[in-house]
């Protein structure tokens, strides 16, 4: 059988943490920020850790 291929848009957007988490940047910082509190866009700043009804799927397409 065949090598599994990474999914590549799914590598460039997840981080593997060492427990085996995935870290996810959020949503919502890429324009219409002068409307957005400054508290509240340092918070966007910050990575998310992924659901874990949602890690083993990108876990797979990562092939971690």
């Amino acid at each position: 059988m065949p090598k599994m291929k990474t999914n590549k848009s799914v590598a460039s957007r997840f981080k593997v943490t060492g427990t085996g988490k995935l870290l996810r940047g959020s949503q919502g910082r890429r324009h219409k920020l002068t409307k957005k509190s400054s508290v509240r866009k340092r918070r966007l700043g910050n990575p998310k850790t992924v659901s874990e009804t949602q890690l083993k799927m990108y876990k797979i397409m990562i092939g971690a």
